[in-house]
C-alpha cells in the first residue's frame, strides 16, 4: 500500500473510533442484568466496567473508558489511563470539577460524605461462603481529590465499607484502607463487608469524590490476602461476560 493510502486509512480508522465514541453512551452497562459473579474459595474478583446497572446519575456518572472509546466530557483534569487497565477498560466518575484542593468543594455535586447518594454502580455476586470479606480496589489516582469511594451491600452502606481511600499515585494500584478521623491517609483492615448468608447479593459503589477511576475490585475472606498485578480472573456463576477490550501495556510514569 502506498504511503498516502496508509495515511488515509489510518485517518479513516481514527475517525471511525471517534464517531463510535461520540455515538455511544459510555455510562450504560455492557453486560446484561443476568450476569452474576461467583465467590470461590473465599475470593470474588470483578472488572469495574461489568456493572449491570447504574443509578442516581443526575449530577455525576461513571463512564467506561477503553482504547476503543473514551468519554468526551469536560471538565476532566487528566488524560485517559487505559494503559495497564485490567481487561483493557476502567470506569471514572465525571465530570471532574474538583481536581485539586484549590477547586471548590460542593457537597452533593463533586463530593459526597454520605454513601449511596450519587453515581451508584451495581454488581451481582453469588457467595458460597458467608462471612467477613475484606475489600480491595484497583484504582488510579492523580491527587488527593480523586482517591476515595463508598461501597455498599444489598442496598445498605455499612460504616465498615465507607470511605475507601488510597494515597498511591499515578499508576494502577491495589489498596484496602479506610479514611478515618484519626488517620486521613487510611487505615488497613478496616474496609470490609459482612455477608451474613450464602446466595446472591448486590455489591454497590457510589461517589465520594468526582474524578475517581476504578479498574477492578476484589473481596477476600483471608485478612492477609493481597492481590498483585491485575489480580485473579473473575468467576461467573450465570450469564456471560462480554469480549474483553484490547489491553494496552502500562509504561513507567516519570511523574511519581
Amino acid at each position: 500500500m502506498k504511503p498516502n493510502l496508509i495515511c488515509i486509512s489510518m485517518t479513516l480508522l481514527a475517525m471511525a473510533f471517534a464517531a463510535e465514541a461520540a455515538g455511544a453512551d459510555l455510562t450504560q452497562p455492557i453486560v446484561s442484568s443476568d450476569l452474576v459473579f461467583e465467590e470461590q474459595d473465599g475470593v470474588v474478583a470483578v472488572e469495574a466496567e461489568h456493572f449491570y446497572q447504574q443509578t442516581l446519575t443526575h449530577k455525576r456518572a461513571w463512564y467506561i473508558t477503553s482504547a476503543k472509546a473514551a468519554p468526551d466530557l469536560t471538565p476532566d483534569a487528566d488524560p485517559p489511563h487505559v494503559a495497564g487497565a485490567s481487561g483493557g477498560a476502567y470506569v471514572e466518575i465525571l465530570p471532574d470539577t474538583r481536581a485539586t484542593d484549590k477547586d471548590k468543594l460542593i457537597a452533593g455535586e463533586n463530593f459526597s460524605s454520605e454513601p449511596g447518594r450519587m453515581a451508584v454502580l451495581h454488581y451481582k455476586v453469588h457467595f458460597h461462603n458467608p462471612g467477613r470479606y475484606y475489600l480491595w480496589v484497583r484504582a488510579y489516582s492523580t491527587g488527593a481529590e480523586d482517591n476515595g469511594v463508598h461501597v455498599g451491600l444489598d442496598g445498605q452502606w455499612p460504616e465498615s465499607s465507607q470511605r475507601w481511600q488510597t494515597v498511591q499515585k499515578r499508576s494502577w494500584a491495589w489498596d484496602s484502607k479506610q479514611r478515618t478521623e484519626q488517620v486521613h491517609t487510611g487505615e488497613p483492615f478496616k474496609l470490609f463487608l459482612d455477608v451474613e448468608k450464602a446466595g446472591e447479593h448486590e455489591i454497590m459503589f457510589s461517589l465520594r469524590e468526582d474524578g475517581f477511576e476504578m479498574d477492578k475490585f476484589l473481596l477476600a475472606r483471608n485478612k492477609e490476602f493481597k492481590p498483585d498485578g491485575t489480580g485473579p480472573a473473575p468467576k461467573v456463576k450465570s450469564g456471560r461476560l462480554p469480549p474483553a477490550f484490547a489491553e494496552v501495556k502500562e509504561a513507567a510514569d516519570t511523574q511519581k
